[in-house]
């Protein structure tokens, strides 16, 4: 049973459809500016986290690099260092070492004499030694840190390394001990990577990454050990275990950025760049600033999923709230609309069921100066003008009724004249077809498809035989339906007369004089700008005896296949009684035995089907008479008629379609001349 769905049930649905489509925009704007908001507080909390920890990172580093120039810059280190076997300032040099040391964060400092490449390390955590710990040596890799050091041109370098040979892990302090230009050694402090993480990297809020970078990206300090760069910038040449925020990144655009985002935090020390972009698949905003005095870059990386910068429990009275005032405004529109609409409509409606029913409409409130009162005013104007046309249509449709079924009486005899006209003439055009000598001569070596598009068409097939072979083709005129069979009488009649002249032994002559019989018929004055009136055509001389075949054709292709091998003889380019003229010439072939040799109209290759709606087409032709060569005549026409069928399917048959096959059998090559009147055509006849 259908549900009935009222006027006040649809004028609500309307009203929260309405409201349902505002608010979802509505919603999807305030959604975009939550989001604009959620970046905008994370942009700020990153900037002003990042700003926090370059000062909490830069004051014990800087704390520390400080200590260690002041040790390089000492007198007593360089005295110490210009005469290493002076026991005087060697014992004065450690003496002065060990208030560093205690001054150090790590409480640890070491030295090296560049002269004899002696390492000396003094820590807390060890007994106190001024012989050197071991020897530096250029042969060992795991001391390549010192001498890459030595030849960088700055003054110091801060690098996180694995000191392999004390097994310790440390972000280090390298300052270099020169005294008159000459290079004495290096010494300095470090601050152990394990408590630097503790208390810088990894004590960081959920969804924030802290990170330490150097000017080329690789990453110094990270949370996660593994993502450390390890060693110097001159170490790291060729080192595929580096690490840079870089590769990081998702996005190519997003790494190119990241340069340029790097570059202007390099010229503008202390202030802080931010960047938007995708890390590990999650939308991350990236705080940049530079800490000058380390010649590092301090990244905040703000994952915009994960952090808790807004608190969504404040969303939820907001949305209450919404869905309170969309019931309140649903209540107070459906009272007025009930009050205002849906009353008047009610009696309109009682007073034009009443006026369907055949009686008297009930009166209804005109005296309303609104839409409602001027749609009962008209309601009342209309019964009153439908009562006094009533009898009027009565009448005209009496009199319009009477007209329509005389005019239709004289449209179907006139439909039944055409008709007949038509079969009529579907009679001569059959009469014209060389089926009963084609059966006298060639009874099963030839089958026929003939399919006009109507009952009448544009498709003729030729056949002459005389005592050295036969003339066999196909012509395929402009147009179809009665124009086209037309034009196949003409053409009958054109060829007939060629073969007269030149006989049938000929094709390419009788191509030419049917091509010059038609130019001189019907190319007169401007009738070959309105119509067409070209044909296509394939004529083939076969000479049995000499096992030779000779054709010619105007745009059509004679095709010859044993079910291995296919081949097919393309005639002249233009179609006969085209705008220009061109000279059709002879083909000789070999006549092979149990070949079948094809000739077929375009109608057969563009006839659409398919999934898409496609042509035919070449390549389908070439594989179906392949396929079915081997099998006799009638037999392959059957089958390229239901190929066709099949490919087809629904879709209405857009021209004639006709094949014309036929076949050389050696062990018949003699023929009767005599035509019976009960021979066999293998003619396939669609109308």
């Amino acid at each position: 049973m259908k549900t009935f769905w009222g006027l006040r049930t649809k004028s609500t649905l309307a009203l929260l459809t309405a409201c349902v489509a505002a608010l979802i925009p509505a919603l999807l704007i305030a959604w975009q500016a939550l989001d604009d908001v959620r970046r905008h507080f994370a942009s700020g909390y990153a900037e002003q986290y990042t700003l926090l920890h370059m000062q909490r990172i830069l004051t014990p580093i800087s704390r520390d690099l400080a200590l260690s120039r002041r040790l390089a810059d000492s007198v007593v280190t360089r005295e110490w260092l210009a005469d290493p076997d002076d026991p005087r300032l060697r014992r004065r040099f450690f003496e002065e070492a060990a208030g560093y040391r205690e001054q150090f964060s790590d409480d640890a400092y070491f030295i090296v004499e560049h002269a004899s490449g002696d390492y000396h390390y003094n820590s807390d955590q060890q007994e106190f030694s001024s012989a050197p710990r071991y020897q530096l040596s250029p042969n060992d890799p795991a001391d390549d840190w010192y001498y890459h050091t030595i030849q960088n041109p700055a003054a110091y370098t801060i690098d996180v390394s694995q000191d392999h040979k004390l097994g310790v892990t440390k972000v280090w302090f390298n300052v270099k001990i020169r005294q008159d230009g000459k290079l004495l050694g290096l010494t300095g402090g470090g601050i152990d990577l394990g408590s630097f993480l503790d208390r810088y990297m990894r004590n960081s809020p959920t969804g924030l990454t802290p990170m330490i970078i150097d000017k080329q990206g690789l990453i110094q300090a990270h949370p996660d050990r593994e993502r450390v760069t390890v060693g110097t910038d001159d170490t790291l040449a060729g080192q595929e275990q580096a690490s840079r925020l870089h590769d990081l990144l998702d996005d190519p655009q997003d790494r190119e950025e990241l340069d340029g985002i790097l570059q202007k935090a390099l010229r503008q020390p202390g202030n802080v760049r931010i960047l938007e972009a995708s890390m590990q698949g999650r939308p991350h905003l990236l705080a940049v600033g530079y800490l000058q005095e380390l010649d590092w870059m301090l990244v905040t990386a703000v994952d915009l999923r994960a952090t808790p910068v807004i608190n969504e429990r404040w969303l939820w009275p907001m949305i209450l709230g919404l869905l309170a005032v969309l019931g309140v405004l649903a209540l107070v529109f459906l009272y007025a609309s009930n009050r205002l609409i849906l009353r008047p409509v009610q009696r309109l409606q009682r007073s034009a069921r009443a006026l369907a029913d055949g009686g008297e409409h009930t009166p209804l409130p005109t005296s309303r100066q609104d839409e409602i009162g001027q749609l009962s005013r008209t309601f009342s104007y209309m019964a009153e003008r439908i009562a006094r046309h009533t009898q009027d249509l009565e009448e005209r449709v009496q009199t319009r009724t009477q007209e329509l079924m005389q005019a239709n009486q004289e449209m179907q005899q006139a439909r039944r004249e055409i008709d007949a006209s038509i079969e009529y003439a579907s009679i001569i055009q059959r009469a014209i077809l060389p089926n009963r000598r084609l059966a006298a001569r060639l009874p099963d070596q030839h089958a026929v498809l003939w399919r006009p598009r109507d009952t009448v068409g544009g498709d003729v097939y030729v056949f002459h035989a005389d005592d050295q072979g036969y003339l066999i083709g196909l012509v395929d005129c402009a147009g179809h339906g009665v124009p086209g069979a037309l034009m196949t009488m003409l053409a009958r009649a054109i060829i007939d007369n060629a073969i007269l002249r030149h006989g049938p032994s000929d094709p390419a002559a009788l191509l030419n004089e049917t091509d010059r019989q038609i130019r001189a018929t019907l190319h007169t004055g401007s009738q070959l700008n309105v119509i067409a009136t070209h044909m296509d055509a394939g004529l083939a001389w076969v000479e049995p005896q000499t096992s030779r075949l000779t054709f010619a054709g105007a745009k059509m292709t004679l095709y010859a296949t044993d079910g291995h091998q296919l081949e097919y003889h393309d005639g002249g380019k233009r179609a006969l009684g085209q705008k220009r003229i061109m000279t059709y010439r002879n083909q000789t072939l070999p006549l092979h035995h149990d070949w079948t040799y094809t000739l077929c109209t375009d109608g057969f290759l563009d006839q659409a089907g398919g999934e898409h709606g496609f042509g035919f087409g070449h390549s389908r032709l070439h594989d179906m008479l392949q396929r079915h060569a081997s099998a006799p005549l009638d037999e392959q026409i059957a089958a390229y008629e239901a190929e066709l069928e099949g490919y087809r399917g629904n879709l209405p048959q857009r021209d004639d379609i006709t094949m014309l096959c036929f076949r050389f059998d050696a062990a018949s090559t003699t023929y009767r001349q005599d035509a019976s009147d009960t021979s066999r055509s293998n003619e396939k006849d669609a109308t």
